[in-house]
Order: C-alpha cells, then structure tokens, then sequence
C-alpha cells in the first residue's frame, strides 16, 4: 500500500458529495460569491434560486438531464437581455454573454457526453453565447478550425482552436505565445480570466482541448494521439505570422497537465517552456488510487466522466488497464530530453496525487516545481503567483 502525501484523507469521503445540498454550501457558493473561478462578478444572483430549486426537488445527479434542465431558463433570459444590449451597450452585452456562458457550463456537468445528448447540445450553445460575447471585446477571442495534418487511424479531420491576439500584433510586431491544453471538463470557453492576463501581458494564445473531451479529433483509445494533435497544432502555429515562436509555452490544465507534461518531451524542441498543473502521469491511473478517487474533491463522482474521456467499456476495465496503456513513466518518456517544465499542485490533491509530479524529479533532467501545502487540485488559490512570474521571466529571457 502507498504512503500517499493525502494522508488519512485518501481514505475520507468529502463532505460535499453527499448530495447536491451539500455541493452548493460546502463547495461552491462561496467562491461563487467571491467570483473565484469557475465563477465570476454576478454569478451568485444567477446561481443561488438554481441550487435552491435542485435542493428542493431532490436532484443530485451531475450526470443526469435533469440537473442540466434546471440551468437552462437563467441561461436563456441571460442570452436574450445580452441580445437586447448589444446595440446599446456593448460592455453589458459582453458580461451578459459571459455569464450566460458559465450558466451553461455549470448545466453540463460533468461529461458533455453523458446522457441523452442534452449536455453536449448545450456545450454547442455555451460556445455560440460565450464567441457571441468575445467578438465584442477589444481583443477578441475567434474559434479557428484547422486541418488535422498529421491524423491518423481514428482521428478526425479538423481541429477545433479557439484563438486570442493582444492588439496591434502583426507580422512586423510579432507576439508571445502560450499554447493553452484543457482538461477534463474545463473547454475552451471556459478560461477567460487566463486569456485576459495573457492579453495583459502582450501575449497570444491558442486554446486546445484534449483527447476524449469536448470538440478534439484525437482518438481517445490512442495513447499516441495527442502527439499527432500537438503536431497538427504546432505546425498551424508556426505559419501564422503574428506569433513569435522562440516564446511560445504550453500550459496544461488538471487533465490537460497530463499532455503539456507529454508535450514537454515529444516536442521539447517547439517549446520555450511548459507547464503541468494539477497535473498526473502514472500513479493517479493505479488501482489503487482510482479506487478512491470518487470520494475526493471532484464536485460529482469522476469516474463516469473518466470513463468517457478514455473510451473503456466501463470502471472496472479502465481501473484495470489505463495505467499500463497511459502511464508517462512506463512509456520512457520522462528520461527522454524536456524543455523547461514547471510543475504546480496542491499536496492534498485528491484528483492527481502530488506523487505524480514529484516523480518527474528522478526522471530525465532537472524539472521546477511549487507544491502548495493542504492545498487541493490545481494548487488554488494561490497556485498563479508562481505561475505568472515563471511565464513573465521565460518570455523574457527566451531570444
């Protein structure tokens, strides 16, 4: 049995999954009053009567159609009032389209895939709002389709990006570049906050989801298929004239640290930098983490939105064989060469244990890192007052 860095509280069941009561005033409204992500300024008078009404009438289930139903008249009004103002107010407008946007995100929790269709029909409106929204910013977010060059065996065709420029950038002012990797249930819509600071910064981005979630082409049940993905990406990227790309660097979200840990070696020559936060890479698919994991921080059980993402016929057969086909240290990857990698967790990270990025330390050559003590998945709050200067710092130095 494994020492965890989690302690006794492996072993816990955390308070808020023992219903959708428990969620709301355990986990999420606080930050939803403090506007702390996923939330943000006007969320709570959206979100309140929504917990309320799903407290009362006993709905629990993530998952289900039901819990997703009960979102879907706020966004709606949310929708039309932006409508309404576009003409007047663009600004209005704008913060309007957003909040109806994270309405909408919350309504398809926890796998667009789960269901009868509905999550993913509202994951098509969420993205329709939040691009509604964006083209009224004064740098605006646009989604580019772009070949998949390098598909193959079950990929598809095209890949979905969306994209963000800081004004003025051009052939002649050329920006930095951070390449931004989702995760699990966090898609492209859902990171203005980053993309804003990024802007703030004088830096581009281009956002990209992972394989088994949202819009991406990659065969999920390919351990090799993000490989092909970042190429087709990269390649785009190094054609497009505005982007400097001796400053360009990956940033892996939860899920998505996995592949920015991934990405750091299979095309550490691209990259400036990368970073892995919340990040895992071998123990986080053991048996005897994942037999676990539903009691953790995630706000509904994971596993039936792991078993969409990694396209196994059920649990236990993904409990059984996705450490052996997914596993970055079973692979050799990590003694292989790597561009710079920062590394970002909470040590009660009860998603990817802080194991998983401790061990990149004994593996290839040296690696960066800031663990956050007590605090859960992602290193949050804290967890961005390393990341920025780390990212500020490379993109000055990078020639």
């Amino acid at each position: 049995m494994t020492s965890w860095t989690l302690g006794e509280r492996f072993h816990q069941r955390y308070p808020h999954l023992s219903g959708v009561k428990a969620l709301w005033e355990t986990k999420w409204k606080v930050p939803c009053q403090l506007s702390v992500y996923p939330f943000h300024d006007g969320l709570f008078e959206d979100f309140e009567p929504i917990f309320q009404r799903l407290i009362q009438d006993n709905v629990n289930d993530g998952y289900s159609d039901t819990y997703t139903e009960y979102f879907l008249p706020t966004a709606e009004k949310l929708t039309d009032a932006a409508l309404s103002a576009q003409a007047s107010d663009r600004a209005r407008a704008a913060s309007l389209f957003k909040r109806a946007a994270c309405v909408y995100r919350i309504s398809r929790f926890s796998s667009i895939d789960a269901g009868t269709g509905l999550k993913r029909r509202v994951f098509e409106l969420q993205k329709q709002v939040y691009l509604r929204g964006a083209s009224l910013w004064d740098a605006p977010m646009q989604e580019v389709k772009i070949p998949h060059t390098a598909a193959r065996g079950q990929d598809g065709n095209e890949v979905p990006l969306f994209v963000r420029l800081p004004i003025g950038s051009n052939s002649q002012n050329r920006c930095p570049m951070v390449l931004l990797i989702t995760g699990l249930d966090g898609h492209r819509p859902d990171n203005t906050g980053r993309t804003d600071e990024f802007i703030a910064r004088g830096w581009g981005c281009v956002i990209a989801e992972i394989p088994g979630t949202a819009d991406c082409p990659s065969d999920r049940r390919d351990p090799e298929s993000p490989d092909r993905l970042f190429t087709a990406v990269l390649d785009w990227v190094d054609k497009q004239p505005q982007f400097d790309m001796r400053k360009c660097i990956a940033w892996g979200l939860s899920a998505g640290g996995y592949y920015a840990i991934r990405l750091a070696h299979t095309h550490h020559a691209r990259l400036a930098g990368s970073i892995g936060q919340g990040a895992g890479t071998h123990h986080f698919l053991s048996r005897e983490w994942l037999e676990h994991v539903d009691d953790h921080e995630y706000p509904f059980v994971l596993s039936e939105a792991y078993v969409s993402k990694y396209g196994y016929k059920d649990w236990e057969e993904l409990i059984r064989n996705a450490q052996k086909d997914y596993s970055l240290l079973d692979s050799g990857l990590l003694d292989g060469p790597c561009c710079r990698l920062l590394l970002v967790n909470g040590t009660w990270d009860g998603l990817m244990p802080i194991e998983d990025s401790i061990l990149l330390f004994n593996h290839g050559g040296p690696k960066e890192g800031r663990f956050y003590e007590k605090m859960l998945h992602m290193g949050y709050p804290p967890a961005n007052e390393c990341i920025w200067p780390w990212m500020e710092s490379l993109m000055a130095t990078t020639a």
